[in-house]
């Protein structure tokens, strides 16, 4: 164990030999720094850990300085921790702290998605939503025609299995299950002969809205043909009309302060044009003007243009899920 450091010209503490990822290079960023433990009433004596050698301590937070011999980290709760820095027996760098509309449930992000298809008939099965549209336009969103079996039902798999099959039978509906992927509740549902829809994986990708917009600048072609449709109170139809059938159009709800994107599409005939990014431009403005902060969104995974586009834009994936219906054998 170091009993002293050596320091920069610039008078700031040089790196403990067992730590050599630390110094004052560190200052501002997350860190994870691990010391020996001085006995409060003897400080110069180090108390001795369970297995008979020192007793060793962590502390996760922000470095907020390095110098004068000592390191001092901010953790996430309570005061500043000063450490000697003879006293750092091992630490590194670690990845920015995960923001906190990423540090939600899988449910709780999936909550938001409920004002996009507000004439849906749902119904609660303890944390679980049975969902079917009564009155669908073209095809079948899964989204809006399914279950969406991500935390708690309030009851034993084997009755909630059963809540949904009837729910489904009574409106001549396949049933379907959104899950989160590779949770205990899709090993459940597999157990019991579900299998993944063959279009069925989806990542739930969100990002702030500020640095989405900030991503966006420039990018537009400042065309100005979009049109505001909708009651654009919670809900919002935005399209690129043309003679006959949108060129170009996508949907947009606010709940709390998270703004939902939907059906973002551009006629065939007229992709490269600009026109999905006016589409977009106009649906961050919009959530916006309505003080959301976070923007988020269903992708598929078998669509990597899309998902390349995502990426470019800040919006990183949250969670993945997967639709599940009965197998034959059911």
């Amino acid at each position: 164990m170091p009993e002293s450091s050596e320091a920069h010209p610039s008078g700031a503490a040089s790196p403990p030999p067992g730590a050599p990822h630390l110094g004052p290079h560190v200052v501002g960023t997350r860190v994870v720094v691990r010391s020996v433990v001085r006995s409060e009433g003897a400080p110069g004596v180090v108390e001795t850990g369970p297995s008979g050698g020192p007793a060793l301590t962590d502390v996760l937070g922000t470095c907020l300085a390095w110098g004068e011999g000592v390191c001092v980290v901010q953790p996430a709760d309570g005061e500043p921790v000063t450490i000697a820095i003879a006293d750092i027996v091992a630490g590194k760098p670690v990845p920015p702290r995960a923001s906190v509309r990423q540090r939600v449930s899988a449910r709780q992000a999936e909550a938001h998605s409920f004002v996009l298809f507000p004439d849906v008939e749902r119904r609660d099965l303890g944390e679980w939503v049975l969902r079917s549209d009564p009155a669908p336009i073209g095809r079948l969103y899964k989204r809006a025609n399914s279950a969406l079996a991500m935390g708690d039902p309030g009851c034993d798999l084997d009755e909630a299995e059963r809540a949904v099959l009837d729910f489904y039978a009574e409106r001549g509906r396949e049933p379907m299950v959104a899950v989160e992927a590779d949770s205990d509740v899709e090993a459940a549902f597999r157990e019991r002969g579900w299998v993944a829809h063959p279009s069925g994986e989806f990542e739930f990708r969100l990002g702030s809205l500020v640095s989405v917009r900030r991503r966006r600048r420039g990018g537009g072609r400042g065309l100005g043909v979009v049109a505001l449709e909708g009651d654009r109170d919670e809900r919002v139809h935005v399209v690129v009309p043309g003679p006959a059938e949108p060129l170009a159009e996508g949907r947009g709800a606010v709940h709390d302060d998270w703004l939902g994107l939907n059906g973002l599409r551009t006629h065939l005939a007229h992709r490269r044009q600009g026109l999905a990014g006016e589409v977009l431009d106009a649906l961050l403005e919009w959530g916006a003007e309505r003080g959301a902060m976070t923007v988020w969104l269903h992708v598929e995974t078998d669509n990597p243009a899309a998902r390349a586009l995502y990426d470019d834009l800040g919006l990183a994936v949250h969670h993945v899920g997967r639709y599940l219906v009965p197998g034959d054998e059911r």
